[in-house]
């Protein structure tokens, strides 16, 4: 039943340095449905593919608004994106009432991270079975952080998390450059191409399983603050068809220059 006597909990190492637990958390981890992060000097976009579990079942809601000025993304077991979401309230709550600011983003990305590693220092304790990207903006602009089982956290530009995420972190890698300069709808669509990279041969980005979250500021150099929402159905679906357009046009011009080779006989 268990790979060896060194997995039953999540406070004893293996011969080799290994908590095999933490590495059983990630596996869940990976298998998650797909999301994606991208961040640019004015904003902070997450997208991500929401599943149902049967044909009866509506859609899982992937991205959590955590204050005005932050949201989430999760890949892995939802009860336990729950359980750290909520935590995340309560701590920029207390921020807000206590010091009557917003929380900073990093501090708060940190807090998680502690929860999560007290998990595999204390006999009993299972860790969370949960991966998120982060995604806020703070007096230092944009940001966007990942977060892993074992309580690592790291700021990122550009991520990807779940099931079928290599693809679109290569994405993600080619296009890297671009990302900083993109304004909000731009940086959007290429976290949607990103997103459309993971997608199996028979299916296809619709209204009903993309969601897409949005925080930043409304104007470059301006500190007002557009607030993190997370668009749905019908307000995803311009979005969703410009990428579609995008990929016909990309196969199109591949067609005519094929058409217009000519082959030595």
């Amino acid at each position: 039943m268990f790979r060896n006597n060194y997995d039953n909990d999540s406070v004893t190492f293996s011969p080799q340095g290994r908590i095999f637990q933490v590495e059983y958390a990630a596996e869940a981890v990976k298998q998650g449905s797909v999301v994606v992060g991208l961040v640019s000097k004015t904003h902070a976009v997450l997208v991500a593919i929401k599943r149902n579990a049967e044909e009866l079942s509506s859609y899982q809601k992937k991205l959590f608004a955590v204050d005005e000025h932050v949201g989430l993304a999760i890949a892995g077991l939802t009860s336990d994106a729950r359980v750290l979401s909520n935590f995340m309230k309560q701590q920029c709550l207390s921020q807000r009432l206590t010091f009557e600011r917003a929380m900073p983003l990093e501090f708060l990305v940190s807090l998680i991270g502690d929860k999560a590693q007290l998990n595999t220092q204390h006999y009993g304790r299972r860790p969370y079975g949960v991966g998120l990207l982060v995604a806020g903006v703070d007096e230092a602009g944009p940001h966007l952080f990942e977060f892993q089982p074992s309580g690592m956290t790291q700021e990122m530009m550009a991520c990807a998390i779940g099931a079928r995420s290599q693809m679109a972190r290569t994405y993600l890698e080619k296009n890297l450059d671009k990302f900083a300069d993109c304004g909000r709808e731009e940086l959007i669509r290429h976290g949607l191409k990103a997103l459309k990279e993971t997608l199996v041969q028979d299916r296809e980005l619709t209204v009903e399983n993309t969601s897409v979250g949005v925080v930043g500021f409304k104007e470059p150099g301006k500190k007002a603050l557009e607030f993190f929402k997370v668009h749905d159905g019908a307000d995803v679906k311009d979005w969703i068809n410009s990428v579609a357009d995008d990929g016909e046009a990309g196969g199109d011009a591949a067609e005519g220059a094929g058409d217009d080779m000519q082959v030595d006989e």
